[in-house]
């Protein structure tokens, strides 16, 4: 008997620890995927591509203000040179996205 319950919470317990790994890598992994090349890896826009094009790190006055409603319609439509990702992220995916990116908003 206390083998089988020994064996039920230690399978509870590396659920909860898979589940939990896989929302905390959600928007981290897309991020890296689709914003990290003109972001940069800290949202400081120091990637060679942000450079190029200018992109305002996440420290940036301009970007700080903007909630996180604004954040997720610039990324669903575009926003100055910044593709629009409607068509190829869904809607949860870039509201994970923009929560992961908002951690370098300080």
């Amino acid at each position: 008997m206390k083998f089988r319950t020994g064996v039920t919470t230690l399978a509870m317990m590396a659920a909860m620890t898979m589940t939990a790994a896989f929302a905390q890598s959600g928007g981290a992994s897309i991020y890296k995927t689709k914003c990290q090349m003109c972001h940069g890896a800290t949202g400081m826009a120091d990637s060679g591509a942000g450079k190029a094009m200018k992109v305002k790190p996440a420290t940036d006055p301009d970007v700080k203000k903007l909630n996180e409603a604004e954040m997720i319609a610039a990324t669903k439509n575009g926003m100055g040179k910044m593709q629009p990702f409607k068509d190829k992220l869904t809607d949860a995916q870039i509201k994970d996205a923009v929560e992961y990116f908002r951690t370098f908003v300080k």
